[in-house]
């Protein structure tokens, strides 16, 4: 029985910090639980790293999506939302080659993102 938990963190000194924690039960010998393990990770840097390139995406002057391993939209950066006039809240969780791919390309989109799925990357792919 083990669980991962984020939590902030305040020290001593005032500063928040993340931690990850991961805790699991201790057992005596006949397996009766007789307290918890905990082992904290500080991830406060991580986090803001993902925040920073989160941020880098959303606000790149080129379009930028990203799909899921079923297709549905779970990036879709302002310049995007510039181009094609559908906010995130519209695209998110929906289908990107279903909903928003023409009939004539949804094949050929939807084998390129396969392929990345897969881990073959697929350069300046046009339609």
């Amino acid at each position: 029985e083990t669980a991962n938990f984020e939590f902030p963190l305040i020290t001593k000194g005032g500063a928040r910090i993340e931690i990850l924690l991961n805790a699991t039960t201790r057992r005596d010998e006949h397996g009766k639980v007789i307290g918890v393990v905990g082992i904290g990770q500080d991830i406060t840097a991580r986090l803001a790293q993902e925040r920073e390139y989160a941020k880098l995406i959303d606000t790149a002057n080129a379009p930028i999506f990203g799909v899921d391993n079923k297709g549905r939209v779970n990036v879709w950066n302002q310049c995007a939302m510039r181009l094609v006039g559908y906010s995130p809240e519209e695209v998110m969780e929906h289908s990107l080659v279903e909903e928003f791919i023409t009939k004539d390309y949804q094949a050929s989109v939807q084998a390129v993102l396969d392929q990345a799925l897969k881990g073959k990357e697929t350069a300046n792919f046009e339609f």
